[in-house]
């Protein structure tokens, strides 16, 4: 692969008016934005301005993203774990994710973009799940970009819930062990339908997934950024891109020969 210049496109494949990556791009980017409370204690700041400062840095690499041609972006919004932090800074983090919601769902409905949720929905607070379902109702029809959410979302979590439905089938009588296949399982996961992550970005300098994706991940490029996520942008977007083109996915097969 040809790696990718500092606008973000190859040299030469400039980006198709009506949202086509160019050749090289991967098609889907998840990422893990991770940093926003370093950031803001670097500054002696409260960890909330960070998260803040992160939403901002969200609102320019989905930007970033729809100009360069990534037909898919996946974020890791809030973990199923991150229900442990301090009870105020829960309640920052929803307040953030509905504001979101209401200052750009017409924005990204305006560009094209499809928004999905993914991640467990039981036992949200009602005007946190409305929120969820407008988003989806509204920019069901859109394909330019697909904007996955990843909310409430454990990976471990969420294979054990497609374990337990294929389970309750084979008990009921409704299903052959045998018919359980990675395909039955993937349908049964919250990501079905999308295709698994091409790359997937970490930030902040840490180096694992933290129970992001595990499934969907098995064959992703990793690209860990020491970049703190409301420092992110464009410029860090494009880098990660240009690592990813330096990569060569075999998928468990031989590589690729010499000029093949």
């Amino acid at each position: 692969m040809t790696m990718i210049d500092r606008q973000g496109l190859e040299p030469g494949q400039p980006s198709d008016p009506a949202g086509e990556p160019s050749p090289g791009l991967p098609r889907h980017v998840a990422i893990i934005m991770d940093g926003n409370g370093r950031w803001a204690t670097a500054r002696g700041l409260p960890r909330v301005e960070g998260h803040r400062r992160g939403v901002e840095a969200l609102r320019r690499t989905l930007r970033a993203a729809r100009e360069i041609g990534i037909e898919i972006v996946t974020v890791y919004s809030f973990s199923s774990e991150n229900w442990s932090r301090p009870p105020a800074e829960v309640s920052f983090l929803m307040g953030l994710l509905k504001r979101f919601i209401r200052n750009d769902l017409a924005e990204l409905h305006e560009a094209g973009v499809r928004v999905r949720i993914a991640g467990d929905r039981q036992d949200l607070a009602p005007d946190i799940a409305h929120l969820l379902v407008e988003a989806e109702a509204l920019t069901a029809a859109n394909q330019r970009q697909t904007l996955v959410v990843a909310f409430n979302y454990g990976s471990r979590q969420e294979i054990a819930a497609a374990a337990r439905s294929l389970a309750e089938e084979v008990a009921a009588g409704r299903r052959d062990p045998a018919s359980i296949t990675p395909e039955a399982i993937e349908a049964r996961l919250s990501t079905a339908g999308i295709p698994d992550p091409d790359l997937i970005i970490r930030t902040s300098g840490e180096e694992r997934l933290s129970n992001f994706l595990l499934w969907q991940a098995a064959y992703s490029e990793l690209v860990f950024q020491p970049i703190l996520w409301p420092d992110y942008g464009r410029e860090a977007l494009v880098e990660a891109l240009a690592e990813y083109g330096r990569r060569e996915r075999r998928f468990g097969g031989l590589a690729t020969a010499a000029g093949a």
